[in-house]
């Protein structure tokens, strides 16, 4: 599943590939908001990624990637 953060005041956003589901992520960026917490996720290949929810503008969660071959894969 590939995730895009926005960060306030940076021009590029962060983008991950998450084994959480939607739900998952969804909960850890509300619990962060309420908890003024870091946002914590874990990518595919297990690192763990840390924002500051002060500085998240906003969290896109995409749909769960499917596998593809060459040109039609995205």
């Amino acid at each position: 599943m590939e995730v895009k953060i926005g960060v306030q005041n940076t021009s590029r956003e962060i983008t991950l590939e998450s084994e959480q589901s939607p739900e998952e992520i969804e909960v850890a960026v509300s619990a962060s908001f309420e908890n003024s917490t870091p946002l914590r996720l874990v990518d595919h290949k297990g690192s763990i990624v840390l924002v500051p929810s002060s500085a998240l503008a906003y969290v896109e969660i995409g749909a769960p990637r499917r596998g593809g071959v060459g040109f039609g894969m995205q």
